[in-house]
């Protein structure tokens, strides 16, 4: 499908490095059942081929047919338009909410984890909690194909494994990178855990973290502190 896939290499300047955006294009690429080669640039070090392809852009781009697309949501929309069936799986969500699921957490997490005073530090964390709390509550909701209208029962729960359903779709492909970092960064930089209270939230990061489409294309956790190393303030 592509002649140049490239994603931001690591510290050592060869590992996968953190870039959520790319992530989510390898786990459309692993998911549609596409063969394909990671090529990890030094960003650092760019080579000559990125500055004449794609010049001031950052990786990940898709060159198709000398045509350079540098933008991820395009890229995933050509992926899936031309990735199609009979031969590739569609993965676009069924439910239009599912898109929209968790769409305040990463800038939530963003605004805590960047903050250094220590007065609205507990304000900033109630927000990402808030963020976190309406995503737990929208993975606990059942979705329309979940409710049978003819039963007796009143099903309004959900146990579903993924955003959309049983599967992995394009909306988890882009949630699962940042939440991933979220979770990470979290940790490492405001001793702050994901609460194992919201118990929808965490059986979609377990059942996501099973899959190797994911987990296999997580970077590894010190490479994600180290992106962060500069961006999370210390409290003072």
């Amino acid at each position: 499908i592509s002649d140049y896939r490239p994603g931001p290499a690591g510290s050592d300047g060869q590992s996968i490095g953190n870039c959520p955006f790319s992530q989510r294009l390898f786990m459309v690429l692993w998911l549609k059942g596409v063969t394909f080669d990671v090529t990890t640039v030094d960003m650092r070090r760019k080579p000559e081929i990125l500055k004449d392809l794609a010049p001031g852009a950052q990786p990940p781009f898709l060159l198709y047919s000398n045509e350079v697309k540098t933008d991820t949501n395009k890229i995933e929309e050509f992926l899936e338009e031309n990735l199609c069936p009979p031969k590739y799986p569609r993965l676009a969500a069924r439910n239009p909410e599912s898109n929209t699921a968790g769409v305040d957490v990463f800038s939530k997490f963003s605004a805590y984890i960047k903050n250094s005073n220590p007065s609205m530090n507990e304000n900033l964390e109630k927000g990402l909690l808030k963020a976190l709390k309406k995503l737990d509550d929208y993975l606990g909701t059942a979705l329309p194909d979940e409710i049978d209208e003819n039963s007796a029962d009143d099903v309004s729960s959900s146990s579903r494994p993924f955003l959309d359903g049983q599967d992995l779709t394009l909306a988890d492909c882009n949630l699962l990178p940042k939440l991933h970092i979220v979770k990470v960064v979290c940790l490492k930089y405001r001793k702050f855990s994901i609460p194992e209270s919201l118990t929808n939230l965490w059986r979609y990061l377990n059942a996501a973290y099973a899959r190797e489409e994911f987990a296999s294309t997580c970077p590894v956790d010190d490479e994600i502190h180290m992106a962060y190393a500069s961006v999370a303030k210390v409290l003072k």
